[in-house]
This record gives C-alpha cells, structure tokens and sequence, in this order.
C-alpha cells in the first residue's frame, strides 16, 4: 500500500505558500472582492492562492489532476488534488480569523474518487492539521512538532456537544425541525461553520458536527483527518467520504443518531 508521505510532506510545502499569499492580503484595506455567479464572495486572495497552488503542482506533480474552487478542473488521471484556496472567505474578507487553506489527494478506487492525503491550514488562528491514509490525524506548526488527534469517546447525546452551521441552509432543505430536535438533546450547540468543526471533531473537543451544502474542496481534506482520528466522516445519506453534497462528521459513537434527527428519523 503507498504510504504517501512525499505527498503530505508536499502538501505542506503548499500550504505554507499558500499561508504567507493569505495572510500578506489579510485584513488588507485594499483587498479587492467580487461575487460570483452562485452570491457567494470570492476575493484576490482566493485566486491567487490558488494560482500559487497549481502553479507548485505543475512543476512537482505534472501528471496530477488538480480541482480548485476557483480555476476548476485541470488534467485527467487516476490522482487528483483537490483545493479550497480559502475556506470560510466571507470570514477572511470582514476579518474574522477562522479560515483555511484545504489541500487533498484524491485517489481512484472503489467507489470513486477517495481522500488519502489532506491538510487544513489556519495561519490565522496558528494552527495546522493534517492526515495521511493509514498514518492517523495529527495538529502541530510542521509535521515533527506536531500531537495525533483522536476523536472523544462520548456516547450519549446529552453528554454531546454538537456544531452546526447556520440554520437558513437547514431550513432551505427541510431539515430545520430535526436539527432543532437534535439541539434539545445535546449537552452543547455551537455554530462554528467551515472547516473548524470538523478540525474539532477530530481534536476530540467537538463530539459531531454537520453541514446540509458543501461542495468537494470543502471536504476531501477534512474527511480523512476525521477519519484517520478516529472518527466517522459521510453524507446525510450515510455515503461514506465527501460525495454527497453535504457531510456529517462524529466520533463515530454517536453518528446513527445524528443522522437520524437530520433525517428527521426521530
């Protein structure tokens, strides 16, 4: 079995690139923001981040496919890296410090296209995490300072704490009055949103955690940290991985009914 670790060492060479572009235009008076054709914001740093990216990829990995938010899909082949430039821009152009570089290797197998290298990369917050498959989930400034991560062992729901996003995208889809249920049960409820949860579920301080509209590049990275901490990583629909438009993410203990109040099962 590969062990992908020049992958991870690589993806950390990317994110480190990507860090020093964001953070230089962080908080920045002239940053320059447009809207894209779904409303959501996209600023210059976003795409040239990006940009940065692909252009390390070309040079240290040419025969890779690569998927990014912003520039779409480049190249054919059973490897793909996939990027999130910043995940949580309308954080990153207010100024909220709680956004992330997403970078992961996607292989081909059964099933599609999986997660086996992923890195989340915080500047702003000072904090990395980062997984290979087969190699556990760890947090730290570089891959030898760094601590494993291992989801909690929490198994009943009112001892759980439970972070969500915002309310309006479960109430577009229905899913409103299982999520409010959900919330009477648990011992906690926090809207972080993005990609911190996740980074929470598998540090074991969040115990599951939800999104109801997520695209690829939001969650090929935090997939396999989840996963290889430990925990347990699907769609609403109980898709194993990133492919089902929307994720939720347990210490694994407690994802049957987390997905049963999502699904308004209870």
């Amino acid at each position: 079995m590969p062990d992908y670790l020049d992958d991870l060492r690589l993806a950390h060479v990317l994110a480190d690139a990507a860090d020093a572009a964001t953070m230089d235009r962080f908080k920045a008076l002239d940053l320059k923001v447009e809207t894209k054709p779904d409303m959501t914001p996209v600023s210059e740093a976003d795409k040239a981040a990006e940009e940065l990216i692909r252009g390390h990829l070309g040079r240290a990995r040419p025969r890779d496919a690569i998927l990014g938010e912003e520039y779409g899909v480049e190249g054919t082949g059973p490897r793909r890296w996939v990027i999130d430039p910043i995940d949580g821009t309308k954080n990153y152009v207010r100024g909220v410090p709680v956004w992330a570089t997403l970078i992961s290797l996607m292989e081909a197998g059964e099933g599609g296209f999986q997660p086996v290298v992923g890195v989340v990369s915080a500047p702003a917050l000072g904090r990395r995490w980062w997984a290979a498959q087969g190699h556990g989930a760890f947090s730290g400034r570089s891959l030898t300072k760094a601590s494993r991560l291992q989801v909690s062992r929490v198994s009943k729901l009112s001892d759980a704490s439970f972070a969500y996003s915002s309310l309006s995208g479960w109430e577009e889809q229905g899913r409103l009055d299982g999520l409010l249920d959900l919330t009477r049960e648990v011992w906690r409820t926090r809207a972080y949103g993005d990609f911190w949860p996740y980074m929470m579920v598998a540090e074991g301080a969040v115990d599951m955690c939800a999104e109801p509209e997520l695209s690829l590049w939001d969650m090929a990275a935090t997939a396999i940290v989840v996963t290889e901490a430990g925990g347990t990583f699907t769609g609403l629909d109980a898709r194993p991985g990133p492919h089902s438009g929307n994720a939720a993410a347990s210490n694994g203990l407690l994802h049957d009914e987390l997905l049963g109040y999502l699904n308004q099962r209870y």
